[in-house]
């Protein structure tokens, strides 16, 4: 190839000189593109595809992919150029420096972390100070000018991102081994970041990855990707999985955000914003985003002007950081690419975005994806095994966190606040720290569980630690300050969401559940759930729906806040100058709702989620919710709960369920719950859900709340929405065909059954001996319910305690023909076998 140098043209100044600078770029890129692909130097975005990763590396063959097929979907990507591996290839062999590498590298012990830095250092100083090859380092200007004029601005930032040409394969990801570097600016920034780049092809963490993944040093090529920066310094960015990064839940889009640029939400720096949005319904045209977590965001990453450190941490305004990073039209419109990125490929993604800034950064306020690469963790899981983690103990709970996975670990806890002091760290230990990068996997890979300080589900340790197998709780705030080196402890993501850990070493059990082994049964096995981060998970054990959702679940851990304190949030705000608790009260309120002006929409909008959520985790198949039944001493210990709770001597047959919804005081409360299912079944597409109305003492209480909902929006028989009642009163079952004449079906709660049909407080210790499900006149009330709900042509299903905690108990349903039973999920299983027994004992068949 010709070599061809910029200072002898371009120190001439004359008109001359213009024209022939316009005929060098000509004849540069001519030249190059007249050579075959494969020889190439350069390569532009639009004439890369995803078979072209043996040149470019995963991450510009997808760049290329997605620039060529998906731009015509509407999916904005940045243009650029890629760097090929045949220039790295030139590099090594023109400077020289072939076997000053395989020197460097003589000797290597990756499990020897001291070995692993020194020969790392050394061969990096070898590739980074190499001369590059006169002619590389022209057809990277020319391609930098080319990027300018077609931007039609002069130094256009760009991002310069290593692509390694081992990227993403099924089993391993080689993203993140390698470095990435942003605002470039300038022939000279570019070309020694590109210098930097190769360089970082031996990082630690890069060498020891290999090395764990048996890829021979010289059979892994580098790639760079030269890409125009988003500017999200100016507005935010994250990552985007279109499967859920701790179930592997195939049906949702997780998102997450924060404000700046995305290397901060990549390596965990920041606790993000976080977002779910379902895709089944999402393709149908509705909004289902059925969840938003506000995060801290307390830092983020912008631009600088100095090109020696182009980029620079700030601290957050507090008055961003109150506010999600992104909008609910945006939320949905990175879904839809998800979506379509996921199509595309076949396969989960991960993915990264950004948006670009506007204003005074000359940015037009689009969402863009600067990268895609195939999940790596879930798509290699055993399709048909579910693996649960039961603790059997617990103990005094040190620290909290965010869980990643489901696992649990145990271990002596080793406090390493830096990467200098990972030589320190054993085999087996817990790793603790403020925040990891792709620096700590030499030792990440030997820690039997991984604690951060910092950080979301989708930042380096969470996607390790998932990779790895590890459980990791992120983002606890100050668990390098509450745990002490050489304590024992048990780290617990099996849960929920929120990881726990414990003091001590703890027994659990492993419980394994082959999918494709479980017998098909008559009558349907549905699950009782009340905490919506764990529906992703439990919906994919063997069921037939959710029986029981218990709002109450979702108002306790999604909201916190009396509704009526909401509702009358402006009046409280008036008094709260002359009263101290109410000044306390909104004080609560205002911490918990800063991310809404309107607090009514608080409420509304998270149960709507809550509720959306568990729909989501168990679509199509039918979710009943139970409407809030919190008795006046529960409700009394939500925020405000106080100020709008009477005392009753037995709230257990007081003022609950049904009775409150058409009290004019409760009213609007109950009105909150039904425009939140009615969002959940209009707007979210989730029409799944069934309504369940609670302690409902007659049929006149019955028509009055189906009259306010229907008021409500919520229409009984319209788009095939269904209203069921509990049938956990004597009256309901003395009386259960004119509740039939009303209602669509039945479901018997044995808890309040047992307890009124013995006359006894179950929260009462006193009596707790003669409480029992199986007596027989509770037994005899359930036949009779069963027999006239068939009569009646009603469905109805038990959503009690009995069944999950009494085989013998469900074995008497099955034998009453009872359509459904909804249990705890622990018992899902175990009790499904049971009944494919019984009912073939019967000669009951599907």
């Amino acid at each position: 190839m010709a070599t061809w140098r910029k200072t002898p043209i371009f120190n001439i100044k004359s008109s001359i000189s213009a024209l022939f600078m316009i005929n060098f770029w000509y004849v540069c890129t001519t030249m190059s593109e007249t050579k075959n692909k494969k020889d190439r130097y350069i390569l532009w975005f639009d004439e890369l595809r995803i078979a072209d990763v043996p040149l470019v590396g995963g991450k510009n063959a997808s760049l290329g992919e997605m620039y060529h097929f998906l731009t015509e979907k509407g999916v904005k990507i940045p243009n650029g150029f890629a760097i090929t591996a045949v220039a790295y290839r030139h590099l090594l062999k023109d400077a020289g420096i072939e076997d000053d590498v395989k020197n460097a590298l003589a000797g290597l012990d990756t499990h020897d972390i001291k070995n692993l830095q020194e020969r790392g250092r050394k061969v990096r100083q070898v590739v980074r100070y190499a001369k590059l090859p006169l002619d590389l380092e022209d057809e990277i200007r020319v391609a930098y000018r080319k990027l300018c004029k077609d931007m039609d601005r002069p130094d256009i930032d760009v991002a310069v991102r290593s692509s390694a040409t081992a990227e993403d394969l099924p089993d391993a990801s080689f993203a993140g081994q390698q470095e990435t570097y942003l605002n470039i600016r300038g022939e000279e920034s570019l070309l020694d970041a590109c210098r930097s780049c190769f360089a970082s092809l031996f990082t630690d963490r890069a060498i020891s990855y290999r090395e764990d993944k048996g890829f021979g040093h010289f059979d892994v090529y580098l790639s760079i990707a030269v890409q125009v920066m988003v500017r999200s310094d100016a507005a935010s960015s994250g990552v985007i999985f279109s499967i859920d990064t701790e179930s592997g839940f195939k049906d949702a889009v997780f998102i997450t955000g924060a404000y700046g640029l995305g290397e901060t939400v990549v390596q965990g720096a920041v606790n993000p914003d976080e977002f779910y949005v379902f895709k089944p319904t999402l393709e149908k045209g509705a909004r289902p985003i059925v969840g938003k977590r506000l995060g801290s965001k307390e830092i983020m990453m912008v631009y600088t002007s100095d090109q020696r450190r182009p980029t620079k941490i700030v601290d957050t305004p507090e008055s961003m950081r109150q506010h999600f990073c992104i909008t609910d039209d945006e939320i949905l419109k990175l879904g839809r690419w998800a979506v379509i990125i996921e199509d595309h490929y076949g396969k989960p993604m991960d993915i990264e975005w950004a948006k670009n800034g506007d204003g005074d950064y000359e940015g037009d306020g689009e969402l863009y994806i600067v990268q895609a690469r195939p999940e790596t963790v879930h798509s290699q899981k055993t399709a048909n095994i579910i693996e649960t983690y039961v603790l059997k103990e617990k103990s005094n709970i040190l620290v909290t966190g965010q869980a990643v996975g489901s696992k649990i670990g145990q271990g002596a806890v080793n406090v390493i606040e830096s990467s200098a002091r990972i030589t320190e760290f054993k085999k087996g230990e817990v790793l603790v720290t403020d925040m990891t990068d792709p620096d700590w996997e030499p030792i990440m890979k030997i820690a039997s569980a991984i604690v951060t300080n910092r950080g979301g589900r989708t930042c380096h340790a969470a996607i390790v630690s998932r990779e790895l197998g590890i459980p990791a709780i992120i983002g606890t705030e100050n668990a390098t300050e509450k745990l002490k080196d050489r304590q024992e402890v048990t780290v617990s993501c099996s849960e929920g969401q929120e990881g726990i850990i414990y003091e001590g070493i703890l027994p659990f059990e492993v419980e394994t559940i082959q999918l494709d082994k479980m017998p098909e049964t008559r009558t349907k096995i549905m699950m009782n759930v009340g905490i919506p981060e764990k529906a992703f998970d439990q919906g994919q054990i063997p069921n037939d729906g959710v029986g029981l959702a218990r709002l109450e679940f979702i108002i306790n851990s999604y909201i916190g806040i009396h509704p009526l304190a909401l509702y009358h949030y402006e009046e409280l705000k008036n008094k709260a100058e002359s009263d101290q608790e109410i000044r306390d009260i909104i004080r609560k309120i205002d911490e918990k709702t800063a991310a809404y002006e309107n607090k009514k929409e608080f409420f509304i909008e998270n149960l709507a989620m809550g509720i959306g959520r568990i729909a989501a985790g168990f679509y199509p198949n039918d979710v009943v919710v139970r409407l809030s039944d919190f008795k006046t001493n529960e409700y009394a210990n939500l925020i405000g709960g106080r100020i709008y709770e009477p005392v009753e001597s037995n709230p257990m047959i007081g003022w609950r369920g049904a009775s409150r919804y058409y009290d004019e005081e409760f009213k609007p409360a109950f009105q909150m719950e039904c425009e939140a299912l009615k969002r959940v079944r209009n707007d979210m597409g989730l029409i799944n859900v069934i309504a369940m109305v609670p302690f409902c003492r007659t049929v006149e209480e019955g028509k009055k709340v189906i009259q306010i909902m229907k008021e409500s929006g919520l229409k009984q028989g319209e788009n095939g929405f269904q209203i069921y009642v509990m049938a956990e009163i004597p009256s309901n079952v003395i009386q259960a065909d004119g509740f039939a004449e009303i209602f669509d079906g039945f479901s018997i709660g044995s808890n309040d059954l047992t307890q009124l049909a013995l006359g006894l407080d179950r929260d009462s210790e006193l009596v707790a001996h003669i409480y029992d499900e199986r007596n027989v006149s509770v037994k005899r009330l359930v036949e009779s319910v069963i027999k006239t709900a068939k009569a009646t042509g009603r469905k109805i299903g038990i959503c009690g305690q009995a069944p999950s905690d009494f085989p013998e108990f469900a074995t008497f349903l099955v034998e009453c023909g009872i359509d459904s039973m909804s249990l705890n999920p622990d018992t899902v299983v175990k009790t499904k076998l049971d009944i494919a027994a019984k009912e073939k004992e019967l000669g009951i068949s599907k």
